[in-house]
């Protein structure tokens, strides 16, 4: 055989493994779990669309990742931003949730996508949440929450005294927002990589009534946030994932979500 089409062979074979390889790379993407294997906690909250102001939470648990979500709880009410739901950034992969308008700062939407939940935040002092299990943000009279773009505390919760220089003109006082934030849980919305301008500031925490709407965050019962507060568990790696119920039905097998009927 001539030494030049034994080469050409050789490199078409290459080419072939290598295609190959990219085929089963692409597959192994489009099914990528976004929900970490060491996740064994998860709340899950469906709203009927995109900008639907109220929605439906459920909790489930699992032992490891090869085993299934066993569901916790009923299904618990809950309200959102005032202008339903905006594409967050989080674990997910952005281009599953398609035709939802993105998120930006002061758009009263609450973020669709996954989140970790890295800790919670409240009034009571330390020694008085000694069954926590999370880190903790005990509110003082200093805390804020940073929502101005400029400044390099953007989306961060920060002690007022601590800080050399205050460098934002727009702030959250979270000591004065009432029931809001008597206690709350940290929503790890745009938190990795921090992009000035796309939403700061996401928790889920108190509502005061069932019929108001929130700027951003998803608020519940008092009874129902304090119940999640102390299940959370750092240990097992607690993640939110907020959806409209199309998605969540075009996403539960992508996903590896536990199966549920919405509003059931």
């Amino acid at each position: 055989m001539n030494l030049n089409l034994k080469l050409v062979r050789r490199h078409s074979n290459y080419w072939i493994i290598f295609l190959m390889f990219l085929v089963f790379a692409c597959a192994e993407e489009n099914t990528k779990n976004d929900i970490p294997e060491s996740c064994s906690q998860m709340i899950l909250m469906i709203t009927d669309s995109v900008t639907a102001t109220k929605g439906y939470l459920y909790t489930f648990e699992r032992t490891n990742s090869e085993s299934v979500w066993k569901r916790l709880n009923n299904p618990t009410s809950v309200v959102l931003g005032r202008n339903g739901l905006g594409l967050g950034i989080g674990l997910h992969n952005a281009a599953d949730l398609p035709n939802i308008p993105i998120k930006v700062e002061g758009d009263g939407r609450s973020p669709a996508g996954i989140f970790e939940l890295s800790s919670v935040f409240g009034y009571s002092s330390l020694d008085q949440m000694i069954n926590l299990k999370m880190p903790y943000h005990h509110i003082t009279e200093m805390s804020e929450c940073i929502d101005d773009a400029k400044s390099e505390y953007y989306n961060q919760i920060v002690s007022k005294d601590k800080i050399e220089k205050v460098d934002w003109n727009s702030s959250e006082d979270m000591c004065s927002a009432g029931i809001y934030y008597e206690l709350g849980v940290v929503v790890d919305h745009n938190s990795d990589s921090i992009i000035k301008g796309s939403g700061s500031c996401i928790f889920l925490h108190n509502w005061a009534d069932s019929s108001e709407t929130m700027a951003g965050c998803t608020a519940m019962t008092p009874e129902k946030m304090k119940e999640i507060a102390f299940w959370l568990d750092a240990a097992k790696s607690p993640v939110l994932i907020q959806l409209t119920k199309q998605l969540y039905l075009d996403l539960v097998t992508k996903w590896n979500l536990p199966e549920v009927k919405a509003n059931k």
